[in-house]
């Protein structure tokens, strides 16, 4: 597993080298996350030695537990929907949450890091699809949902995070990734203080390649690192 580990992350890396000299964009510029969703720690460490630094988490408590058992100086995301109740363990845990939805989270995630003396980065998660099934808010709603939590004390606004429908031909992604970056092009345009649109987070293990030619800063990788989930 370590020299597939390896292999897989070497032929990602070399994938986005690709797409951004064919995008003219800077390789540098994209964040690899390994998404390590029902991943042993053994294997993130194996990640770890090939360099990767960002580790994204669906479940705080499985989180939990990896986190402690890994103990390396990394940065962990949580990238899955996020219960209110769960925000005093998240603030604890992850140097990001991806998954911001609505202002009850928002508030409680500042009122968690509050207490705990700091900032933690978020990035707003936006349904861009519209799908009844899937989490985040809705493209028409974020700029106002930005606004209030950016006057919040210790929650810094880094950008946006996006999961489009799952289609066999990747480049059907590609609207659904250009609507995220526009979106954050009229955040942006906004001026809202205290907000810094810095990460576009989208792009997965089949259509990644899409969402960096439309803009993004962080892809989030699983099944192309670790294989399909147990």
């Amino acid at each position: 597993m370590a020299k597939n580990i390896a292999a897989n992350i070497k032929e990602i890396r070399h994938r986005i080298a690709v797409t951004t000299a064919r995008c003219g964009r800077d390789p540098y510029t994209i964040k690899l996350m390994a998404v390590t969703k029902t991943v042993s720690s053994e294997h993130v460490k194996e990640a770890i030695n090939e360099g990767i630094t960002m580790f994204g988490e669906n479940y705080v408590q499985e989180a939990k537990d990896k986190i402690a058992a890994v103990g390396e100086n990394v940065q962990w995301h949580m990238i899955g929907h996020l219960q209110t109740n769960k925000a005093k363990y998240v603030v604890q845990l992850f140097d990001y949450v991806q998954s911001v939805d609505r202002i009850e989270l928002a508030r409680e995630l500042d009122k968690r890091a509050r207490l705990a003396g700091y900032k933690i980065n978020v990035l707003v998660e936006v349904n861009i699809s519209g799908e009844q099934t899937k989490s985040g808010i809705a493209a028409e709603d974020t700029p106002e949902l930005i606004k209030n939590v950016a006057a919040l004390e210790n929650i810094s606004v880094r950008g946006l995070m996006t999961m489009p429908p799952y289609f066999e031909n990747p480049e059907t992604s590609r609207p659904y990734f250009r609507a995220l970056r526009n979106l954050s092009q009229q955040i942006t345009l906004a001026r809202i203080k205290g907000v810094q649109m810095k990460e576009l987070s989208m792009g997965m293990t089949d259509d990644f390649e899409i969402a960096v030619e439309e803009g993004a800063t962080i892809v989030r990788i699983g099944r192309a690192i670790f294989g399909e989930r147990k």
